[in-house]
């Protein structure tokens, strides 16, 4: 694409990712929208996702710090793409992401102006041998209350659909941010992930205060769709001003 991608900034093992995804209202995101990029549409709708997932074997410029590989995150993002020549480039924006580790925030938000906040922070998985079925749980305490994404992850590991929406919501490889009156852009490479169908998946949180009250009314109701994507060994590279 013409363009030089930044050096790596962090590696990391991404595992069991559990993404709920909702249609949301357009003038709901365009407030979040950093310059230079659009709304990427799936046929014609806007959609944001809850995801959670595991972070393992965590390194930062090749350094593994103690006590800081393995964590959860929990985050809230939709879906951009920015005009690079004569095609598209397809990334998120995040709006808020939980991590339970006070330095692994203040590093995101100092090099990346992503909007971080460290709470307590859990996971659980329980596979019941019978059929297979895997119980996931994400869970983070927030003013002294309990709040949690959860699923059942249900079938076998497969391959993605090509033209599917679960393509779209995983085939968007850069992240986007504001940072100090800029647009950065960073690259996430990682392998094709294969993807579990889930059954029962729930968002139990206060949507207004974790997100916003105009986030409330589109994610307070059922997910259009949700799975489970396997994940693998992600490289983050580092970012740079784009606008």
């Amino acid at each position: 694409m013409g363009e030089r991608v930044g050096s790596r900034f962090l590696s990391a093992y991404w595992k069991n990712l559990l993404m709920l995804n909702y249609e949301i209202g357009p003038e709901v995101l365009a407030p979040w929208l950093p310059a230079g990029l659009e709304l990427d549409l799936w046929e014609g709708k806007a959609l944001a996702s809850v995801v959670g997932f595991r972070f393992e074997q965590t390194r930062v410029w090749g350094l593994a710090v103690p006590g800081y590989r393995d964590f959860e995150e929990v985050n809230l993002r939709f879906y951009v793409r920015r005009r690079v020549g004569g095609g598209w480039r397809r990334g998120v924006v995040f709006v808020r992401e939980l991590v339970p580790r006070r330095m692994i925030a203040g590093v995101a938000r100092c090099f990346y102006g992503e909007r971080y906040a460290a709470l307590p922070m859990a996971s659980s998985f329980q596979t019941r041998e019978s059929d297979r079925t895997t119980s996931m749980r994400y869970r983070w305490r927030i003013e002294g209350v309990w709040e949690e994404l959860s699923a059942e992850a249900r079938g076998e590991w497969k391959p993605l659909v090509s033209g599917s929406e679960t393509e779209f919501i995983i085939d968007h490889a850069y992240g986007y941010s504001r940072r100090r009156g800029a647009t950065v852009e960073y690259l996430v490479e990682h392998p094709p992930w294969r993807v579990r169908e889930v059954g029962a998946a729930v968002l139990d949180a206060d949507v207004a205060r974790l997100y916003g009250p105009p986030f409330a009314p589109a994610l307070g109701q059922r997910p259009r769709s949700a799975f489970v994507a396997e994940g693998s060994p992600v490289t983050v590279r580092w970012g740079r001003r784009v606008a």
